[in-house]
């Protein structure tokens, strides 16, 4: 698969797929094949994830950036080979451009967190940071790589690199022949395209739906369109799928073999990150946990048995601790709340009396007496809370109420 940088790319084949397969044996893992309780309880049929945050790197994305790589001529592979990433795409090409005797140079955000700057440079990248935004640092790469000779390794937007994703689909068909949706989340749309090639030459009957995160949905309107179409600053927690635009090549895979683009909040999000690591004790990245996002979302609506593929577990520890303290929100086992009491002697000790009458686990105190809004016997606590769901929420908020306090939030 040497495709010239001048030649036109051609569509991905499950040929392509399975010669990406051979390629990677011994190199990219078959990740393990969990069953969900669970989420086969709510959807009514068996819920399976495949695990892909579990793969080398922490994601899919070490399967078509070595893929592409090992394609390259000898004497592009001489130039060596630049990316842009924040994350994954980074730790795939880096350690990809090692196992092959490439040399790799990474741009990355500056802002982007330090357990993956430190991972992509261990994998032998020479990492360069530019830029405070994923569109920056891209620019900087495209630059270097005008400048150098080197081969620009596109995440997403090359039939190898489809290739090489698909592979996953494969896998999901030898591990669960009796599947009946694949639930994937889409950025680019690489991981997705490539699933669909696979899965669809052999099982056409197999209904696929790509999950985009709602801040960052360019998919549905692009499809509306006909054509890829750019959104205007693309937000959402879920990085890995934090796409402004599809790319050229896995947006007319998607468009013609994806059977429907679905998209999920950040809530959604935040609730399927918390039940992967608390009901199967799997660390998933927002981007990996989107599929379980749209389970969550809507179970009825898909046929099973499912297979929701986590695409990836690379999630910064304080991103985390601020993500799970978002679920735990958005189930209600969570409050923040503030309070305004008399300022007097035992005022703390009293409320903090209420609160354990009513079950609530305080968490975090926050005591307030020098705001100008206060009067001069007043003061103000705001109370992090650990609750037993929405309605328990609702009784802890009557519960200090009741007692005499202002609840201010």
């Amino acid at each position: 698969m040497n495709y010239r940088k001048d030649d036109p790319l051609p569509p991905v084949t499950l040929d392509d797929v399975r010669g990406a397969q051979k390629m990677l044996a011994g190199v990219a893992r078959t990740t393990a094949m969990e069953g969900s309780r669970y989420l086969s309880r709510l959807v009514g049929a068996p819920v399976h994830f495949k695990c892909e945050n579990l793969q080398r790197t922490g994601s899919f994305k070490l399967r078509g950036a070595y893929v592409r790589i090992a394609g390259l001529l000898p004497e592009e592979r001489a130039a060596g080979v630049v990316a842009a990433s924040a994350g994954n795409h980074a730790q795939g090409v880096a350690l990809a451009s090692s196992l092959l005797g490439v040399r790799s140079t990474v741009f990355m955000p500056k802002g982007a967190p330090l357990p993956k700057i430190s991972a992509t440079q261990h994998y032998g990248a020479e990492v360069r940071l530019h830029g405070q935004v994923v569109d920056e640092t891209l620019a900087a790469a495209q630059e270097y790589a005008e400048a150098t000779g080197a081969v620009f390794i596109h995440p997403f937007d090359h039939p190898d690199i489809i290739a090489g994703q698909g592979t996953v689909g494969l896998e999901i068909l030898d591990q669960c022949p009796e599947v009946r949706t694949i639930v994937v989340g889409i950025g680019g749309g690489g991981l997705a395209a490539g699933v669909a090639v696979a899965v669809k030459a052999l099982r056409p009957d197999v209904r696929i739906v790509g999950v985009q995160a709602e801040g960052a949905a360019a998919y549905p309107p692009s499809l509306a369109a006909g054509r890829p179409v750019s959104i205007a600053n693309p937000a959402t927690m879920a990085d890995g799928i934090r796409v402004g635009r599809p790319g050229d090549v896995p947006f007319g895979i998607v468009g013609a073999l994806v059977d429907e683009v679905r998209t999920v909040g950040e809530d959604a999000l935040s609730t399927a990150l918390l039940l992967c690591l608390e009901r199967a004790k799997l660390v998933v990245e927002p981007a990996g946990a989107s599929p379980v996002a749209a389970l969550l979302s809507e179970p009825e609506a898909f046929e099973g048995p499912v297979v929701a593929l986590l695409s990836g577990g690379n999630v910064d520890p304080l991103l985390i601790q601020r993500i799970l303290r978002h679920g735990m929100a958005a189930q209600g086992r969570y409050l923040a709340v503030t309070v305004r009491l008399t300022d007097r002697p035992g005022a703390l000790a009293a409320l903090l009396g209420v609160l354990s009458v009513a079950d609530a686990n305080v968490l975090d105190v926050s005591h307030v007496r020098t705001d100008p809004r206060l009067g001069l016997s007043e003061a103000e606590v705001e109370l992090h809370l650990e609750t037993k769901g929405a309605e328990h929420c609702v009784e802890v908020g009557r519960a200090l109420r009741e007692a005499g306090y202002t609840v201010i939030g």
